[in-house]
């Protein structure tokens, strides 16, 4: 049955409809667990398109563990890369309940770099990522957050996601009644629209979309069923991929993007991200697992605990914790 759709479709956060303030039962950080997702009027998604068309488609550094890092222990050298984004003592709460859940994170991320999150449960690595992108659950108290130059936390969320942020969710959720090839040509368009660009038509769009579909190991089939509808664990995280892949975003935000994934599927998944990375744009990982570092190689790896950024460095930093554990480091 065809949907009827409203505004312009950008995909944004995770909104949880039964989320309340951390408690002994839910940790700090844990996930939300459905989504939201603003269409444009009379899109129907009973449109399809066949599934092969002839369109033609359109440095690492090595970084020294730091016992306290900080926005300012790096500084800027005339051939740097530029900032993508810079955090400064930022502190959030709860917005129901005013629970402090961030307590002076800073962090700066530069262009072509890869940084990984890493803590226990409960450190507030998932937190962190949705007041980045503007989670109405939870409320800035103090800090700033300045992306590619502009004040992030002064943008709604959609305007977020127009700037060039981006975020793949721990559980991607099924979206009925909305096909992928609607849901991704839509969000495109609305980019390029707020970009001053003129929009694709379907061909157009297709004709752009079908190296993503094989750069993401993705059948092609998967456009005409409805968002994440039936997918498989490994089928929705590639499907996140090609998400990022098609609004080719500045900086991307893989929330656990590893969890749930056997051995080929995160090959696969890890693949299109490296290919997706250039020095121009970045990512931001959080996970829990050294295996995910393996195939995506950090620049820098954070450990983060109780709200806030406790330890920064390399790779050696993920072998540590691998040996001693979390304990070792937060006590260090």
């Amino acid at each position: 049955m065809a949907m009827a759709v409203r505004a312009p479709l950008v995909r944004t956060f995770l909104l949880s409809p039964t989320s309340s303030s951390p408690s002994p039962s839910r940790p700090l950080g844990a996930p939300a667990t459905c989504s939201v997702v603003r269409t444009r009027r009379g899109i129907s998604s009973s449109r399809r398109l066949p599934l092969r068309a002839n369109c033609r488609p359109l440095p690492t550094r090595a970084a020294v563990a730091v016992d306290s890092p900080g926005t300012g222990s790096r500084e800027a050298e005339s051939d740097s890369p530029n900032v993508l984004l810079e955090v400064t003592d930022l502190t959030a709460v709860v917005a129901e309940s005013k629970q402090e859940v961030l307590r002076g994170i800073n962090l700066t991320i530069r262009e072509g770099e890869v940084h990984a999150i890493m803590g226990k449960n409960g450190s507030g690595k998932s937190t962190f990522s949705k007041v980045l992108v503007g989670h109405p659950d939870y409320e800035v108290t103090g800090g700033s957050v300045i992306f590619k130059g502009e004040n992030l936390l002064d943008m709604d969320p959609e305007e977020r996601s127009h700037a060039g942020l981006f975020m793949s969710f721990q559980s991607p959720v099924e979206i009925p009644g909305v096909s992928n090839i609607d849901f991704l040509q839509m969000a495109f368009n609305s980019r390029r629209k707020k970009q001053g660009l003129p929009e694709l038509s379907p061909i157009e769009f297709f004709g752009f979309l079908d190296p993503k579909l094989s750069a993401v190991n993705m059948d092609p089939k998967f456009l005409n069923r409805n968002v994440n509808e039936g997918f498989s664990g490994g089928e929705k995280k590639r499907n996140e991929i090609l998400q990022l892949a098609v609004l080719e975003a500045d900086l991307a935000i893989l929330d656990e993007i590893d969890s749930g994934l056997d051995v080929d599927a995160l090959q696969d998944v890890a693949k299109a991200v490296n290919g997706l990375l250039t020095p121009k744009n970045s990512v931001l990982m959080i996970t829990h697992y050294r295996r995910l570092l393996d195939y995506i190689k950090p620049t820098f790896i954070h450990i983060m605990d109780y709200g806030s950024i406790i330890k920064t460095g390399d790779i050696s930093l993920a072998e540590q914790l691998e040996k001693q554990g979390y304990r070792a480091i937060s006590a260090a």
